[in-house]
């Protein structure tokens, strides 16, 4: 084994060097140097104040995240069939300065569904269900407010038919 970080060879080498190269350096470099690493060392705890708070954050946000969908997925929920799932490109012609509106504006899939109230609705955002599982004709579960696909449903069938 080469060795561990408690074994002392492995350090006493560089420090040798590193004493020597320190002992025949003027007092003026041994100063600056000195300032350099304080000042990256100021840098280094900026930088993980930083990171430890972004972090803060983003954990935050992942709670407020996991309550909202734990307020939209409560039941009942409307039953819907989606009609159509389109591919949607913002139009790149749209850059006059004019007010944008952002839901014209997002890349992927959106859905039109048909309800369990005979209501059409467009989706600009599908919801928690992976775009690329759904098909025309399948049963899903929306969000009676929001209409965001919550689930996919299991297929309507009837027990009397027999294929």
């Amino acid at each position: 084994m080469a060795g561990t970080l408690e074994d002392k060879s492995i350090w006493e080498d560089g420090e040798e060097t590193l004493g020597e190269e320190v002992l025949r350096m003027p007092t003026d470099e041994i100063v600056s140097r000195t300032r350099l690493m304080d000042n990256e060392i100021k840098i280094m705890k900026s930088e993980v104040m930083r990171i430890t708070h972004e972090l803060q954050t983003q954990n935050e946000k992942i709670k407020d995240n996991t309550e909202k969908i734990k307020v939209n997925k409560t039941l009942p929920y409307l039953v819907s069939n989606v009609i159509e799932l389109l591919d949607v490109d913002p139009q790149e012609e749209e850059d006059d300065g004019a007010v944008v509106v952002l839901d014209s504006q997002r890349k992927g899939k959106c859905a039109v569904i048909k309800t369990s109230t005979r209501q059409t609705y467009f989706l600009p955002v599908i919801g928690l269900v992976d775009p690329e599982k759904l098909k025309p004709g399948d049963l899903v579960g929306v969000n009676k407010d929001s209409y965001l696909i919550l689930e996919t449903l299991p297929a309507e069938y009837d027990a009397r038919v027999k294929a």
